[in-house]
């Protein structure tokens, strides 16, 4: 009993996110990338100072606990093919009963001056080669499966580790070779970077290949500020104790979540909001057809998240600015925010 209790007072307290005032934007384009992961992931650009970080853990601490193979590195699922290792599968073929575990949803940091070896992990050639055994030392990839992958300040990391990030978040596996030695592992996560757009924009390229953008600036209101000082002193004051008292609403949050990620594979979109969407795309110019994938995907996480079954216009309009607003050509002579520009010609199409 006594080690439970130091086990528990080691564990850093994590800000409940149902007690962080403001920042909608974040926190629906959070929730909805946690129901599916499949939109791609959320780049957050904001001012310093403005929670970014602190919220991120929070959505990360809320989700409910997931299963586990023991003793794997890739956090395999025991029964989902397209969660698991090649040698979790091979161990289901042979008939061999694997001991599983519960554990919380990961949340992995990528350090700026992480290297490529770090990211993706690497090969043990002079073991391969000697003794005919493939050992991997698993990266950063293999450890997010099935979980969340922060990369703050993602507009000054090196673009080649860009790339591999978002190759891997969007097919879900990482692929390490090394003088003809292959290592394939699953890695599907929720890709989460945030920044600040005075140290530098990312490029339009990569920026394209985040699911959903968000916008956060510093609260202005007086009072909101009053409330987000007073929230966190009484959390540095008693950690445990704020918790506590932000139970109720947190498992509120969790059972809707995972009620929306039930309800997904059976939402459905009337075929004219599909050719509504498709043309909101054409009419803003968006390369690709990315905008239009994600912001159905997000259409109908955002339904489940309210309990419906048919996605409505209603849903895309509280959606589709996170969806489209970077995948826009930067015009320096346009005074419009993109934003508003998405708007205006949502409402255009969508009357």
């Amino acid at each position: 009993m006594v080690t439970t209790n130091i086990t528990e007072n080691l564990i850093r307290p994590v800000f409940p996110f149902t007690a962080i005032v403001g920042q909608e934007e974040m926190k629906l384009a959070l929730i909805l990338n946690v129901i599916d992961p499949t939109i791609g992931g959320v780049m957050i650009m904001g001012d310093r100072g403005t929670g970014k970080s602190t919220t991120i853990r929070a959505i990360a601490d809320l989700l409910p606990e997931i299963e586990v193979v023991m003793d794997d590195p890739f956090n395999s699922h025991p029964s989902n093919i397209e969660l698991m290792s090649e040698e979790i599968k091979n161990s289901l073929q042979d008939d061999i009963i694997l001991s599983t575990k519960k554990i919380k949803v990961p949340m992995v940091d990528l350090p700026l001056g992480a290297t490529e070896d770090r990211l993706c992990g690497t090969i043990d050639i002079e073991k391969a080669l000697k003794e005919g055994i493939k050992t991997f030392e698993a990266g950063l990839l293999a450890k997010a499966n099935r979980g969340i992958l922060y990369v703050d300040e993602v507009n000054l990391l090196d673009d080649h580790l860009v790339d591999l990030l978002l190759d891997a978040a969007a097919s879900g596996w990482n692929t390490v070779e090394r003088e003809g030695i292959s290592i394939r592992h699953p890695s599907r996560f929720v890709l989460v970077g945030s920044g600040n757009p005075e140290e530098g924009e990312l490029r339009p390229q990569l920026l394209d290949r985040f699911g959903m953008h968000a916008e956060i600036r510093t609260v202005k209101d007086p009072i909101l500020r009053v409330q987000i000082v007073e929230q966190r002193s009484l959390f540095d004051l008693n950690a445990n104790e704020y918790i506590n008292r932000c139970a109720e609403e947190q498992e509120e949050l969790k059972a809707r979540i995972v009620n929306a990620q039930n309800l997904l594979s059976s939402i459905k979109i009337d075929y004219d909001l599909k050719i509504k969407i498709s043309e909101v795309c054409a009419a803003l110019d968006v390369d690709g057809l990315r905008g239009d994938i994600v912001t159905n995907r997000a259409a109908k996480a955002f339904a489940a998240y309210n309990k419906r079954d048919i996605v409505t216009s209603e849903d895309i309009q509280q959606i589709i600015v996170l969806c489209l607003r970077h995948r826009l050509r930067k015009d320096p002579l346009e005074s419009i925010d993109s934003g508003d520009k998405v708007m205006k010609i949502f409402n255009e199409i969508f009357n």
